[in-house]
């Protein structure tokens, strides 16, 4: 039998296949990783193709991020919800909202960044190609068209991005048309007067958000004891009980049992407890699934995880020196932004490009909840595990001009700052465009800025930017208390 090793020397070394078109660059989906990969190898004058097996874009376009983040401004659009007590009106929107209501904004969007997709990929002069991959050997890829076609075709480096699906276990009735998965939810037929949603991660509150906007009532269930436990615990508080306030009911530490489809248009879950949840539809939303699978990885010695993730090093590499991956399939973070970096980093590390040599090592993270919150750098738990002293500057929207033009009393600007340095260490933002704002605070950290910057430099007024320099007046207050021996000093 040969051996993982035996086996990835003789990949590395097979020589790319005569038949067929020979490329300096394969890339093996297209979206955000793939295309963003595939433009940059373009850039700087190599050969490149893009196999797409489904749809240009990915699930960017496609079910996730576009669709999705469409869908919360145009539900906040239809709902009256940003309007409502603003001015003393008591705005109330009369109208019953339908799915061609929903999804009219969403297919506009979907169809205008498609556009801007392929016509990056044409001016690139990148050949797209439609069909089903699958490796040969290192160098070499067979494509099964739609057409019943096979090509061959060959590449000096490949770049796997094929990105991820949701996680559909066999128990859940997903053929039944009240059952959903997070990509299914798209071809909603018409919005449930009740919803129940199985996952609290970021898509399930998400859409759990945007449901409750639009006046479903969504029982939020997760086997969690909080809610987002990897962002501010004080933020999640604040999304928590904005999500009360909009009537969504949360189920902490429940494990559903089983879905139940009855045959007067309901769907009952069973948890753990012994009690049941009942609505007119569900929304699984518990995790993702990468695409790495079924593409004869496996075979050349490259390590596809139970979860369909591809392991590679820090430059993207697998286990097979020219075979690179980026974007889901990859694991975490798995987001559209870092996607974007991961493919444009392993390909300038393949034909040794000195222009983009990492990712970043400050990472935003946007959630496009109602209110949207946002955050990058160090948390309270993070600095705290590593005893490292901090303090706290907070700014809070209800206090800003803008947040109350507006109307957000819930939002937030918080920044975690090294006593000693008074340099920015993490941003947290909740409320209304907390993902943009955070923009700021990210920028300021990349160049070790201080409280400082925010206090000198001049925003305009009235707007939520303008919490920062509030937020760095708190956090000297903070600082003034530390300094004369308060006990509300640096925590570690």
């Amino acid at each position: 039998m040969t051996s993982n090793g035996s086996k990835q020397s003789a990949a590395a070394s097979a020589a790319p296949s005569s038949t067929g078109r020979h490329y300096d660059l394969l890339v093996i989906g297209a979206g955000p990783a793939g295309e963003k990969g595939a433009a940059q190898a373009a850039y700087f004058g190599k050969r490149v193709a893009i196999v797409e097996r489904g749809h240009v874009g990915g699930a960017v376009v496609n079910t996730g991020t576009l669709p999705s983040k469409t869908l919360r401004e145009t539900a906040l659009y239809l709902s009256g919800l940003r309007q409502r007590d603003l001015y003393g009106l008591g705005y109330t929107f009369n109208r019953e909202v339908t799915v061609e209501d929903l999804f009219h904004r969403r297919r506009m969007v979907e169809r205008s960044h498609l556009d801007l997709v392929q016509e990056n990929i044409a001016r690139h002069r990148i050949d797209l190609i439609e069909g089903q991959a699958r490796l040969v050997d290192a160098h070499t890829v067979d494509v099964a068209t739609p057409a019943g076609e096979r090509l061959r075709l060959g590449g000096e480096y490949l770049l796997v991005a094929t990105g991820s699906r949701p996680v559909r276990p066999a128990d859940v009735p997903f053929d039944d048309d009240r059952v959903f998965d997070t990509d299914s939810v798209l071809a909603l037929r018409r919005i449930p007067r009740s919803m129940i949603v199985i996952g609290a991660g970021v898509i399930g509150c998400e859409y759990t958000t945007l449901f409750a906007a639009l006046g479903v009532e969504v029982t939020l269930i997760d086997r969690g004891a909080r809610l987002l436990s990897f962002i501010d615990p004080e933020l999640s508080a604040i999304l928590l009980e904005t999500m009360g306030e909009m009537g969504v009911r949360v189920l902490f530490n429940r494990q559903r049992r089983a879905i139940a489809v009855r045959p007067k248009g309901e769907v009952c879950v069973g948890l753990d407890d012994g009690s049941d949840v009942c609505a007119e539809a569900v929304l699984y939303a518990a995790g993702r699934q990468g695409n790495g699978e079924g593409m004869g990885l496996e075979d050349l010695g490259i390590t596809v995880d139970a979860g369909g993730r591809i392991a590679v090093n820090e430059q993207y590499q697998t286990a097979v020196p020219n075979i690179y991956a980026a974007g889901d399939v990859i694991g975490f973070p798995a987001l559209a932004s870092t996607s974007m970096e991961q493919g444009r980093v392993a390909v300038c590390h393949a034909f040794g490009f000195d222009y983009k040599r990492q990712v970043s090592s400050l990472i935003p993270y946007g959630l496009y909840t109602i209110p949207e919150v946002s955050m990058v750098g160090e948390s309270e738990e993070s600095l705290q595990r590593a005893q490292r002293p901090y303090l706290v500057g907070r700014a809070r929207y209800r206090n800003n001009a803008r947040g109350q033009i507006v109307g957000d009393d819930a939002g937030l600007v918080k920044l975690l700052f090294d006593p000693e340095t008074q340099r920015i260490l993490g941003v947290h933002i909740i409320g209304e465009r907390a993902t943009e704002l955070v923009h700021i605070g990210q920028v300021a950290m990349h160049y070790g800025g201080t409280l400082d910057v925010f206090i000198q430099n001049v925003f305009n007024f009235p707007t939520l930017a303008d919490a920062y320099k509030y937020a760095a007046y708190d956090g000297l207050q903070q600082l003034e208390r530390w300094r004369s021996g308060s006990p509300m000093g640096p925590r570690s």
